[in-house]
């Protein structure tokens, strides 16, 4: 958000990488600020066709498995490193936890957040829980989205015929 003296009627909106930026007139309310923060957000979405702003750099991905970490496990998974690559032919993601480190497939660049949030939340799990044992699932459940968001990638795989695995 962004408000400025001399902008007195026009609100504007643009990505910068996969932060949505909004310039208003200095002189808005609060509410007037949410109001056209959430309408620019939308009309951006709707006019570019993606369903969710882009998730391109690592240091976004690290940061919000920070984000995630902290709110559903507790602040104990810090990964050492995250990154996309290219779309792996099993899986959506990857954890190694001896070393921390954490891959994303970029096929997950175009889900929503909620559902990259779902697989970064498994991912961390495994930094702690190494298998997929009820004290993993214990973990990864506390996301509250976790089997809306595998109905999701089941659905969003066997329409593409993927063949894609949850189970990493």
């Amino acid at each position: 958000m962004r408000r400025s003296q001399r902008r007195h009627r026009t609100v504007t909106a643009y990505w910068n990488e996969d932060t949505l930026v909004v310039l208003i007139p200095a002189r808005m309310t609060r509410e007037e600020e949410k109001h056209w923060v959430a309408e620019m957000e939308r009309r951006l979405l709707r006019s570019s066709g993606r369903k969710a702003p882009p998730k391109s750099s690592d240091a976004v991905l690290l940061a919000r498995c920070a984000l995630l970490g902290a709110k559903y496990l507790g602040g104990k998974a810090l990964p050492a490193s995250v990154r996309w690559v290219p779309p792996m032919r099993t899986r959506w993601a990857s954890c190694t936890p001896v070393d921390a480190t954490i891959r994303v497939s970029e096929r997950l660049q175009r889900v929503p957040q909620w559902v990259l949030d779902y697989v970064l939340v498994h991912e961390l799990a495994h930094l702690t829980e190494p298998g997929h044992d009820p004290a993993f699932w214990a973990l990864v459940n506390r996301y509250p989205k976790t089997e809306r968001a595998i109905g999701y990638l089941e659905g969003l795989s066997a329409a593409a015929g993927w063949g894609l695995s949850l189970d990493d």
